[in-house]
């Protein structure tokens, strides 16, 4: 099976950048831009949190994998996943099959500083947000890097240098 290379799939914790680089680089490479978290919202009507409110994690996660499913059929997109999407194999599978997957890697104290307000994110609320990413960077980060065709480490870079190593990697393709 030949890989549509023409889809760009961006992974990576919450935090990590995925949306503003998304839609910065679509519109540098002239591709449309999809976020499945604001997808899902748009679709529900009601926000992400409020979905885990009364469906649980696991009824998330089963309207994004439906969206995802969707997604992937797409050409000429750039996709910021939510963070949790693989954690689900057959969504791995999925990204690994039919795009070009980047992880956007920021490491834990960038996105504490970045999330320590963020009152929309579901897994964040009522914990130690440090501890909390820490571990969920420790549990994700091996998946990430699994699945992924490219690592960008996001410290200390401008969102515009992202786009810039994204468009350099589309190039050499």
């Amino acid at each position: 099976m030949i890989k549509n290379i023409n889809n760009i799939y961006l992974v990576g914790l919450m935090g990590s950048g995925k949306t503003t680089v998304g839609k910065l680089t679509a519109k540098k490479l002239e591709k449309s831009f999809i976020d499945s978290d604001h997808l899902i919202e748009e679709r529900s009507g009601v926000r992400v949190p409020l979905i885990f409110e009364y469906e649980g994690e696991e009824g998330f996660r089963k309207r994004e994998k439906k969206v995802l499913e969707e997604l992937v059929k797409m050409n000429d997109i750039i996709l910021a996943t939510g963070g949790g999407i693989i954690l689900e194999e057959s969504n791995q599978k999925l990204l690994v099959e039919n795009g070009l997957v980047i992880y956007l890697k920021a490491d834990y104290d960038l996105l504490t500083s970045r999330l320590k307000s963020d009152l929309t994110r579901p897994l964040l609320q009522g914990v130690d947000i440090k501890e909390k990413l820490k571990n969920l960077l420790e549990e994700r980060d091996p998946i990430y890097k699994s699945i992924a065709d490219y690592v960008i480490e996001t410290k200390n870079k401008r969102a515009m240098d992202i786009v810039k190593e994204i468009e350099k990697i589309t190039e050499q393709l």
